[in-house]
């Protein structure tokens, strides 16, 4: 059993939105249709501070991480936000979400961005595989929707 983290290619695209319709389904949002399809775009493009990688677990595309990197006001490096992160249920257990985490860890390093982070909900079972990468913190989120596409 071999896996790879890698980038997205083209022809990604079906087994992507497969993962992606289970994470927006675990999570209980229903995305438009237009804003997948902008979500693929945007990561195909090299120029957009946005990305994804993906898990390939024997052969197969199993995850992937979504992340978008930012400015920010405290360091001169950009920041990396983990915006997503997604692994088949038929295939937990084997590592692919460390192995995702580890990823990113590796791209900050080797790009001299300055921090990453994540949010996840309260009762998520993947706390447990976060935790050992780092502890909560003590801050709270507030969301403020603006117009149609949020």
């Amino acid at each position: 059993m071999t896996t790879t983290i890698r980038d997205i290619r083209p022809e990604d695209e079906a087994a992507w939105r497969v993962l992606w319709q289970g994470y927006t389904t675990f999570y209980g949002s229903d995305i438009p249709e237009q804003v997948t399809r902008h979500t693929w775009q945007r990561a195909l493009d090299p120029a957009a501070p946005f990305g994804i990688r993906l898990a390939v677990f024997n052969e197969q595309v199993a995850g992937f991480s979504l992340y978008v990197l930012h400015e920010g006001s405290w360091v001169t490096t950009p920041v990396c936000y983990l915006e997503d992160l997604f692994v088949d249920p038929a295939v937990r257990g084997h590592g692919l979400g460390r192995a995702l985490i580890e990823d990113l860890i590796h791209l900050a390093e080797q790009n001299n961005w300055s921090r990453l982070y994540w949010h996840t909900r309260e009762g998520n079972p993947a706390r447990a595989l976060y935790d050992k990468f780092t502890q909560a913190d003590d801050y709270v989120r507030y969301r403020l929707a603006i117009g149609t596409n949020t």
